[in-house]
């Protein structure tokens, strides 16, 4: 990413002396310099041609103004760009700030690329990546500490199970992520093409339509989308990325671990993804979310994996042309065939014409044909369910194995084995999330005799449609109830008795998981767990499933709760304690990550965290949500989405190896002390914060709260009430997206300079960020949120609500943090120790200020107006519609949202 190269080169030549020590010593590799140069001319090219040389030359001047602000001979540069944002036009701001929203598009594509091309190039140098890193090395490891039969055991159980969420955190248009795809395929291209050649032209020729493309595409959704168009969402990340990317990771997997075994005998690797979703099935706050929705996105998924596995089989089974003779067949396959004939003469006719003597072709492509029937509903043919069509795959395998086909039997087939175990006919497994109260009020409704509300019946008819699903695509495909705000064993028993209000003793079957979000339940969840476990429905379905048990924790609550320090500590104390109970009563336990994609709620890397957990809190399985951004971002791009899973798979696999189950019990206990005085001062500073007469007004005020909520980002409310009077009913999701917006990220710091003040022992501290994977975690999550702060930005959205002592506690707070953290991670400055994200914070930082300096003069516009309740209604809309495409822009530029 090269700040000189966004735009044609400057021809001023401070211009190019500013620019050029700005940008000095930065490291970027030569290949993206020269990806950033070129999309950076077509792009100045394009705002030419649409806008004309005067906006080119607006845009270059804010562009100088802010880089010159980082420079310490230009004090009053920072001033200047403020004056810059100010004197446009707001049609001329609404251009600016599209000009620098495309801007972050084209670098994060570009970047994007860059990880891909580093990753292809580690792939042909094997050992450059750490022993955590990859599920080959973590095995290795896990093998000389535990032996081979238990590392194999435990590779056999491994388990990752990403939940993909539809909450509304992903900023940008789902027409302008198709425009970012597709000059993602020609920037591949122009990387394939020889330098200067006709192909290479071509494809420059092509990225600059869809530059312009991506210009002139309206950024901001005209109106929010529907919980289906959700669904459909996601499911293009399955059709264009996991389908086929995850039967990869095991392929590379065994490959690593047999070497030239591998393809040619029974893999070792299991099937160990498991994918999940809530779109569609969380209901909680989300009143668009019905119980035909629920089943409306159950059949769009089955169909969508239903069309990849015929697709798959056919692929494959066209290329099975092994004839009769060398290959033979097994008397399982010869009756596979035979039983289709006889029902299906005439589609038997044309198979066997097409394939002649080729019986194991003949066989996939029936197996096709019946995957087909399945998905049409079509009559003797079709499936009874994944399991029916994995015996048949099976017979084939065997076959093949027996008449010597090895490595057909353990190339393709074994690839359509792995999509069938992972998917099956359902794609995701779908959850439905609802409140504790709502189940209390329909109960309540149910157990009086009267009539019911309409809320109510929907309540019951949610278990019905779970039956459907269950019946037509297995347990599978639905069944895992979640429910939010579990304060009491009786919130989970609730659930089975709804179901039984619901169809009787014909209920579903139900895997009924508490989600434990606030802080006084987590400390209270082993309690509640132990009482859950004695009512019959949960002994039964344990008796079932092996004594497995699932238990959400959510990271955003707790952390709105009692601040993010206190909030961490809590929860590491919550899973301690209920892995703890769950070793001692014999309980297979599964912990559900409710992480969001944001710092102030969880985010960061998943394979740090996981390596931070307590013992036996992960024990080869790991659940957690994946959403919004964060979905794209991991799972978008197939070399990425591989490189993601093997990471995440090997931390889940080493984090219950002997010695970082030793590092981490001991680091807890040795730094026992430091956590409680953490702790303890965390949570008061951000009391003092939070819990001040009139904070909540004064936060609405200070940030751009009440517009978020006019962004048409999702299908769910962005509050639970209807004023901001309360934090209480105030989501999770804003709460972050809005300290975001101002350039504070309150959200993911406050208190923790407090906390290590408190303990003041700089010796030990670093020490312990050293020694102690919890707060080294931390840490880092927070030096990156501190990283995206800017103060100077921070100070004039925190001027606009009219509290210096609330302003000053705030910048008193992040001061102490940053020093704190410099402090303990060594070096100046933030992310020293992080130079690939220091490098790529730093460069974003003056382009993320100039549309934060755009936004802040549409708020100032928009609060002078009146009351914030007016704004959508009497406000002034081009200030508005300014706001919301800054908003957009710096989503983009931070690469987080909520």
């Amino acid at each position: 990413m090269t700040p000189e190269h966004t735009f044609p080169e400057p021809t001023n030549t401070e211009a190019i002396r500013v620019i050029g020590r700005f940008e000095a010593g930065r490291g970027i590799p030569d290949a993206m310099r020269n990806d950033v140069r070129m999309l950076g001319v077509l792009l100045g090219q394009v705002l030419r041609e649409a806008g004309g040389d005067d906006l080119f030359e607006d845009v270059e001047r804010l562009r100088l103004a802010t880089i010159q602000a980082y420079d310490e001979e230009t004090p009053d540069a920072f001033d200047r760009a403020a004056a810059i944002a100010e004197s446009f036009t707001v049609a001329r701001a609404d251009q600016v700030a599209r000009a620098f929203t495309c801007y972050f598009h084209l670098v994060n594509l570009a970047e994007e690329h860059q990880r891909v091309r580093v990753l292809r190039e580690r792939a042909g140098q094997p050992g450059r990546e750490d022993a955590a890193d990859t599920v080959a090395t973590a095995y290795a490891r896990l093998k000389s500490e535990v032996g081979e039969d238990e590392a194999l055991r435990r590779l056999e159980g491994l388990r990752f199970h990403p939940v993909f969420t539809a909450h509304p955190t992903e900023a940008r248009r789902r027409a302008v992520s198709s425009s970012i795809r597709r000059l993602s395929d020609l920037l591949t291209q122009h990387d394939a093409a020889s330098a200067g050649g006709a192909e290479a032209h071509r494809a420059q020729r092509r990225m600059l339509e869809e530059i312009d493309t991506l210009w002139r595409t309206a950024p901001l959704r005209s109106q929010k989308p529907s919980p289906t168009d959700e669904v459909r969402t996601v499911m293009g990340v399955f059709d264009e990325t996991l389908f086929t990317t995850v039967p990869h990771v095991y392929r590379r997997i065994d490959d690593a671990l047999r070497g030239e075994d591998s393809g040619s005998s029974a893999p070792i690797v299991p099937a160990f993804v498991r994918v999940g979703s809530w779109v569609g099935g969380d209901r909680d706050g989300n009143p668009f979310v019905t119980a035909s929705v629920t089943r409306e996105a159950s059949d769009i998924a089955a169909d969508h994996v239903l069309r990849g596995l015929e697709r798959a089989h056919e692929r494959i089974g066209r290329t099975l042309t092994l004839d009769a003779e060398g290959t033979p067949p097994s008397t399982e396959v010869i009756a596979l065939w035979e039983r289709f004939a006889a029902a299906e003469p005439g589609i038997a006719g044309e198979l066997a014409t097409r394939s002649p003597d080729e019986p194991h072709r003949r066989a996939l492509l029936v197996l096709a044909r019946r995957i087909a029937a399945t998905r049409i509903g079509e009559g003797e043919l079709r499936y009874s369910g994944p399991e029916e069509l994995l015996a048949d795959l099976r017979s084939v395998q065997s076959s093949l194995v027996a008449a010597g086909a090895k490595r057909h039997a353990f190339g393709g087939v074994q690839h359509l084995i792995w999509q069938v175990e992972t998917y099956g006919f359902h794609l995701t497994e779908l959850e439905v999330r609802q409140h504790s109260q709502v189940h209390a009020k329909a109960l309540a409704e149910l157990e009086a005799g009267a009539a019911i509300s309409a809320q109510t019946e929907e309540v019951l008819e949610v278990f019905r449609v779970i039956a459907d699903i269950q019946r037509d695509r297995g347990l599978r495909a639905a069944g895992r109830y979640v429910v939010s705000f579990t304060q009491a064993a009786s919130d989970l028993a609730n659930v089975h008795r709804l179901a039984k209000h619901a169809l009787g003793d014909d209920a579903p079957v139900l895997d009924v998981v508490p989600l434990f979000e606030t802080f006084a339940d987590l400390q209270a969840a082993p309690a509640i767990l132990a009482e859950a476990v004695t009512f019959p429905e949960f002994r039964a379905r344990m008796a079932e499933t092996g004594n497995k048990l699932e238990v959400m924790l959510g990271y955003s609550d707790s952390s709105k709760d009692v601040g993010p320090v206190a909030a961490n500590l809590a929860l590491y104390e919550a899973q301690e304690k209920i892995a703890q109970w769950a070793q001692e009563s014999d309980i297979e336990l599964t912990l559900f990550h409710g992480r969001g994609g944001a710092l102030g709620r969880g985010g960061g890397p998943a394979n740090s965290a996981i390596l931070a957990q307590p013992p036996h809190s992960v024990d080869g399985r790991f659940k957690l949500t994946e959403q919004g951004e964060v979905i794209f971002a991991r799972y978008g791009e197939p070399a990425i989405a591989m490189r993601h899973i093997d990471q995440v798979a090997a931390a889940t696999l080493l984090a219950s190896s002997p010695t970082v189950e030793a590092r981490t019990s001991g680091a807890a206990a040795r730094y026992a002390e430091v956590a409680a005085t953490m702790d303890a001062a965390s949570r008061e500073r951000f009391f003092s914060l939070v819990k001040a007469e009139g904070f909540a007004p004064w936060f609405a005020t200070v940030t751009p709260l009440e517009e978020i909520g006019l962004l048409a980002l999702g299908s769910r409310p962005a509050r639970r009430g209807l004023s901001v009077e309360s934090l209480e009913d105030l989501r999770a999701i804003p709460w972050v997206f809005a300290w975001t917006q101002a350039r504070i990220n309150l959200a993911g710091w406050f208190g923790l300079g407090t906390a290590l003040q408190a303990v003041g022992d700089e010796a030990l501290l670093v020490e312990a960020y050293r020694e102690w994977p919890l707060l080294r975690t931390m840490i880092d999550n927070v030096a990156m949120s501190l990283a995206k702060t800017d103060e100077r930005i921070a100070r004039q959205y925190l001027a606009l609500g009219d509290r210096d002592d609330l302003a000053a506690l705030v910048l008193d707070e992040l001061a102490l943090t940053r020093e704190w953290v410099i402090r303990l991670t060594g070096g100046d400055g933030l992310l020293v120790n992080k130079p690939v994200l220091q490098r790529a914070v730093q460069l974003r930082s003056p382009y993320v200020d100039a549309l934060s300096l755009l936004q802040l003069r549409a708020l100032r516009a928009l609060r002078s107006a009146g009351d914030t309740e007016a704004t959508g209604s009497g406000a002034d809309a081009e200030q508005q519609r300014l706001l919301l495409l800054s908003v957009s822009g710096v989503a983009a530029g931070l690469q987080n949202t909520g």
